[in-house]
């Protein structure tokens, strides 16, 4: 009885934790950008840079480096993820944003540079850039039949649905919502009630009524769609932590074999870890004696996925491509940790 009742409150802990800390701060605004997607940037745009007839160069090399200005987690990704996969991207585009937003964080890398190591912080940037292309990639060779289809509508919607807001007032406004997300990550007040104030007179300025009410549906939309999995998620993660403790975790992966690489691939993939948190966390294993293999798997795979994360992502792209995805992720975490491993030994 003991045990089950520590299961839940590590359930009730790991949701009220992630409530205080990163509704507010992290995912309104990404919610809030998600409509303003769907509503405001034109399908015909989506498709001209992440839709199957863009150019693979351009929408890769966009996507895999997204990160770097979005201080993002694995779930406040998602409502960002959900709005270009569902007004047109490729799905290789749009896989490589959603597994590149929260892995390639700047400031996550330097984190890790600084507290793990110049070796461990470069690996972990390389890694990531290269993954979400890679994995990218591969999703899109594996559903290309999908993005035939995809192909064949896209002239049709690029002709048939133009922009209605100048390029520049989009870049002002985005640019606000996208400032405010990355300031109000890191409690920076002054500079997030500024940016809300010019979102104001831009809103007022530039934005009918009706438009207006059609972002709050569309962002009511999202809401609907991904915070109850997201809940759930976040609930039977922190229930995993009971399950798992540290010290165990860290007595299984402290060599450089294989297998630790993949366990610690596989329970990175299962936690969930806000943003620049995973850093501080993977130095407690390293000082309870991780390998720097099995770090860098975990570096790898755990800020790009975590349980929450899974649920949503099942619900916007389907269980067998959230299944391929995950298994690519993990997959590729375990190789590159295992090679980082032999390389430093």
């Amino acid at each position: 009885m003991d045990f089950f009742i520590e299961l839940l409150r590590g359930g009730i802990d790991g949701l009220s934790e992630y409530l205080s800390a990163h509704v507010i701060t992290c995912l309104v605004p990404a919610f809030f950008i998600a409509g303003a997607i769907a509503v405001f940037i034109s399908q015909g745009a989506i498709l001209k840079y992440f839709g199957p007839q863009a150019k693979r160069w351009l929408s890769y090399s966009v996507a895999s480096v997204s990160g770097t200005i979005l201080a993002v987690c694995s779930c406040t990704v998602l409502p960002l993820f959900g709005s270009i996969y569902k007004r047109g991207a490729g799905i290789g585009p749009a896989i490589a944003f959603l597994y590149s937003a929260p892995a390639i964080n700047v400031l996550a890398i330097v984190y890790t540079a600084r507290l793990l190591g110049y070796d461990l912080g470069i690996a972990r940037a390389i890694g990531a850039i290269i993954f979400a292309v890679v994995i990218g990639l591969i999703m899109a060779f594996i559903y290309r039949k999908e993005e035939t289809a995809k192909d064949a509508q896209a002239f049709d919607i690029l002709a048939a649905d133009p922009e209605e807001k100048l390029l520049w007032q989009q870049a002002i406004f985005f640019g606000t919502m996208v400032g405010i997300l990355v300031f109000a990550a890191s409690q920076n007040w002054i500079a997030t009630g500024i940016l809300m104030f010019i979102l104001a007179i831009v809103l007022w300025r530039w934005f009918t009524r009706g438009e207006l009410m059609l972002w709050m549906k569309e962002t009511f939309r999202f809401v609907k769609l991904i915070v109850p999995w997201l809940l759930v998620g976040v609930f039977v993660a922190g229930m995993i932590v009971v399950v798992v403790p540290e010290d165990v975790v860290s007595s299984v992966v402290g060599g450089n074999s294989l297998l630790s690489c993949f366990i610690a691939s596989f329970l990175g993939a299962l936690m969930y870890f806000a943003t620049l948190t995973e850093v501080p966390i993977v130095r407690a294993f390293t000082d309870l004696g991780m390998g720097k293999g099995p770090t860098l798997s975990l570096l790898l795979a755990g800020p790009a996925l975590s349980l929450p994360n899974m649920l949503v992502i099942r619900k916007i792209m389907g269980t067998q491509k959230t299944l391929v995805y995950v298994t690519l992720v993990v997959i590729m975490a375990t190789l590159a940790g295992y090679i980082f491993g032999l390389v430093v030994q």
